[in-house]
C-alpha cells in the first residue's frame, strides 16, 4: 500500500510554492477608453471593435460571444432577466420603497474585474494565442471559511437521497484517511500525501496532512466527490509518489514506518468511490426531450416546454412556443411540476395548446418512467370534495401557510387549491397539489405546531379562528385522516446549513439555513436576508442540497447578501415596526412568477406567536389537538 511513498527530498532554496509562482495581471494601459454600462461597442487603439458591455449585468466581453444579433447582453440569462416579470417586479419593488431583488444584489458584477477580463480577452485575441486565455476569476464564496468561522454545521449527504452519493455515502466521518495532492511542496511535479478529515460539512471535508498532529496551520476543505481525493493505496497502484509536506519533513526519518504505524486500522474510501461518483452524477433527463411543466405565468394550467440543458438533476425548460429560448423555467428532474406529455389530459388538468402544431425535428417526448411517481390513492370511499377547506402553502410566497379551498378534484388524487381572500376571478391562481402532497395540511395544523397562519385578504375578525370561519362561510374542514402523515427519519437539525434553490428565482441556489422543524417541514432561511424571503419547503424536497453541490455539479452558488444589502434590509424593517409591530407579510419576493396584485395594497394584520419548535420525526399525532 505505501509502495508509492518517496522519501526523495526537495530544494527548497531553488523552487518557489505554487502561490509564488502564480502570473500577476498587468495593469490596464492608459490608452483604453473608460467603459460605460450602455451596452456600446468600443474601438481600440487599433481600430478594432469588438468589446461589448452587458446592459443588465455589466459584463465586458467579447462582441462576438455576446447573445442574440443586437449583442447587447453576456447570456441568456441576462436577456431573460431584462424583459422578464422580475425586471418589472424590481422597478415596483424600488417605487415601493422595497429592497431590491436577490438577483439586483447578488449577481451584481465587481466593475474592475470586468474590465481586467475584458482586457485579457483583448490581448488574447489580438495575440492570435493557440490556446484560451483563462479569465480573470471573479471571487466567489468559500463554503470553507464561512463554516469555520462561524462554527456552523452542515446537513450530511445522507439528508438529500435525490442528491448525488446521497445513498450511498456510507460511513464516510471524521478520521477517515484519503490521498490527496500535496500542496506544501515546491518540487516540479505533482505528488501526494496522506491526509485525515477533520470535519465533514456535505461533500466538503476539512483535510489535515497526516504527521501534522495538532498542528491545523495548513488544514484546507475539499470536496470528498473531486476528481483530486483518493482513497489510501491509490498512489501505489497508479505510480504516483507519496512526498511528506516541506513543513514536516524534517519530523521523522523513516516515513514509511510512520505511514504503516498511522494507517494501520484506519478507515479510507471504498476503492470504487470514484465510479460511483460518477454514476451517481448520470441523469436520464436528455436535451431536447419533451415535457410537461406548470406555466409560471398561469399556475392553474400546464404548457409544452424543452430540456435545454441538464446541470446536476436540474434542468433548464424552454416553453415550446419561446422562439429565442428565453422563456424558461428551472426545476429539479424530481419536481412534482412536471409531468410527462399526455399527463393534464389524464388527469383533467387544464393544459395550454401550443401554436407548434408539429414537433421540431431532434425533439421527442421523455418517457413516463422518468418521472416521479406519487403515491396511489383510494377516492373511492371519503374523499376530498370541492369546497372543503384546508391549509396550504401559497405557491407564490412560500414563507406563508394560507386558509385554502379545494377548488376542483381532479383524477388520480389530483386537487386544485385556492387561497382565499386572493384568488383571480379566472382561477388563474389555483394551483395542483397531490392528496399525499406535504404542502397541504388538515385545518388546525398551524395553531397546533405554533406556525403562523395567513388569514384570508380582507378577513376582519381577528385573531382568526377556524370554528367562527367554517360557519361563517358555511363550508367544513377536510378530514384529518386524507392527509399524508408520514414523517420520514430526516436527519435534520436546527441550524443545520445547505444549498437551497431560491423557489420564487428558481434558477438561482442559494447558502441557506434550517431555521426550525415541523415533523417533515422545514423553515428555509436564505443566509443574509430578511425573514420574510424563508420559505417552507419539505424534508424530501429536491430543491435541497448539501453543501459542495454547486461546486459539485458546476452549478453557479448565490452567496449571502452583503452587509450593505442586510443593513438596508434592518433599516428597512425598523421602519416598518415603527408603524405597527406585526404587519402583514404577504409580498412577494420578485420573481418572474406573476405577483398577485392583491398583496401589494400594504394592508395589515395581526396573528398568533408561536411559542416553539417541534424537531420530531416520528409522530403521526401531530394533526390531533391534545386537551388539556
Amino acid at each position: 500500500m505505501f509502495d508509492g511513498y518517496d522519501s526523495c527530498s526537495e530544494d527548497t532554496s531553488s523552487s518557489s510554492s505554487s502561490d509564488e509562482s502564480e502570473e500577476e495581471v498587468a495593469p490596464l494601459p492608459s490608452s483604453l477608453p473608460i467603459i460605460k454600462n450602455n451596452g456600446q461597442v468600443y474601438t481600440y487603439p487599433d481600430g478594432k471593435s469588438g468589446m461589448a458591455t452587458c446592459e443588465m449585468c455589466g459584463m465586458v466581453g467579447v462582441r462576438d460571444a455576446f447573445y442574440s444579433k443586437t449583442k447587447r447582453f453576456c447570456s441568456v440569462s441576462c436577456s431573460r432577466s431584462y424583459s422578464s416579470n422580475s425586471k418589472k417586479a424590481s422597478i415596483l419593488a424600488r417605487l415601493q420603497g422595497k429592497p431590491p431583488t436577490k438577483k439586483a444584489k447578488v449577481l451584481q458584477k465587481q466593475p474592475l474585474v470586468a474590465k481586467l477580463a475584458a482586457y485579457a480577452q483583448y490581448q488574447a485575441t489580438l495575440q492570435n494565442q493557440t490556446k484560451t486565455k483563462a479569465a480573470v476569476p471573479v471571487e466567489g464564496f468559500n463554503w470553507g471559511n464561512y463554516i469555520n468561522s462561524n462554527s456552523f454545521t452542515a446537513a450530511p449527504v445522507t439528508c438529500f437521497k435525490h442528491a448525488p452519493m446521497g445513498t450511498c455515502w456510507g460511513d464516510i466521518a471524521e478520521g477517515v484517511r484519503v490521498e490527496v495532492p500535496n500542496t506544501d511542496c515546491s518540487l516540479p511535479t505533482k505528488v501526494f500525501w496522506i491526509a485525515g478529515i477533520v470535519k465533514l460539512a456535505g461533500y466538503n471535508a476539512l483535510l489535515r496532512y497526516e504527521g501534522f498532529e495538532n498542528d491545523s496551520s495548513l488544514d484546507f476543505w475539499c470536496n470528498v466527490c473531486g476528481s483530486d481525493i483518493h482513497p489510501v493505496g491509490w498512489c501505489a497502484t497508479s505510480g504516483k509518489p507519496l512526498v511528506p509536506p516541506r513543513t514536516i519533513q524534517h519530523k521523522y526519518t523513516n516515513w514509511k514506518a510512520f505511514l504503516v504505524k498511522r494507517l494501520t486500522g484506519a478507515k479510507t474510501l471504498p476503492p470504487d468511490f470514484s465510479q460511483k461518483v460518477s454514476e451517481s452524477m448520470q441523469y436520464p433527463f436528455k436535451t431536447s426531450m419533451r415535457v410537461e411543466v406548470v406555466d409560471k405565468t398561469h399556475l392553474c394550467r400546464t404548457r409544452v416546454a424543452v430540456v435545454e440543458s441538464v446541470i446536476g438533476g436540474r434542468l433548464r425548460l424552454v416553453y415550446e412556443e419561446s422562439e429565442d429560448k428565453t422563456d424558461d423555467f428551472w426545476c429539479h428532474m424530481y419536481s412534482p411540476l412536471i409531468h410527462h406529455i399526455g399527463w393534464s389530459r389524464s388527469i383533467g388538468h387544464r393544459f395550454k395548446r401550443s401554436d407548434i402544431t408539429k414537433k421540431q425535428d431532434g425533439h421527442f417526448d421523455a418517457p413516463p418512467h422518468l418521472f416521479m411517481k406519487v403515491k396511489e390513492v383510494d377516492a373511492a370511499g371519503e374523499w376530498f370534495k370541492e369546497g372543503m377547506k384546508l391549509e396550504a402553502i401559497d405557491p407564490l410566497n412560500l414563507s406563508a401557510i394560507c386558509v385554502a379551498t379545494i377548488r376542483k378534484v381532479l383524477a388520480d388524487g389530483y386537487l386544485m387549491i385556492g387561497i382565499d381572500g386572493s384568488e383571480a376571478a379566472d382561477g388563474s391562481d389555483w394551483f395542483c397539489y397531490h392528496a399525499t402532497s406535504p404542502s397541504i395540511f388538515p385545518v388546525g395544523f398551524c395553531e397546533i405546531n405554533m406556525i403562523e397562519l395567513t388569514p384570508p385578504r380582507g378577513y376582519a375578525k381577528l385573531p382568526f379562528k377556524w370554528f367562527d370561519y367554517l360557519r361563517e362561510t358555511d363550508s367544513i374542514a377536510a378530514p384529518v385522516k386524507l392527509f399524508n402523515k408520514e414523517v420520514p427519519n430526516h436527519g435534520f437539525h436546527v441550524g443545520m446549513k445547505l444549498e437551497a434553490v431560491d423557489l420564487m428565482e428558481p434558477r438561482l441556489v442559494c447558502v441557506a439555513t434550517v431555521t426550525r422543524i415541523i415533523h417533515r417541514l422545514l423553515r428555509i432561511h436564505f443566509d443574509g436576508w430578511e425573514d420574510e424571503y424563508d420559505q417552507w419547503v419539505d424534508c424530501e424536497s429536491p430543491d435541497l442540497y448539501p453543501v459542495g453541490w454547486c461546486q459539485l455539479t458546476g452549478y453557479q452558488l448565490q452567496p449571502p447578501a452583503p452587509q450593505s444589502s442586510r443593513d438596508s434590509q434592518s433599516s428597512s424593517s425598523k421602519q416598518k415596526k415603527k408603524a405597527k409591530s406585526q404587519q402583514y407579510k404577504g409580498h412577494k419576493k420578485m420573481t418572474s412568477l406573476q405577483l398577485k396584485e392583491e398583496l401589494l395594497d400594504g394592508e395589515e394584520y395581526s396573528f398568533l406567536q408561536g411559542a416553539s419548535d417541534q424537531e420530531s420525526n416520528g409522530s403521526a399525532s401531530y394533526y390531533i389537538k391534545q386537551e388539556p
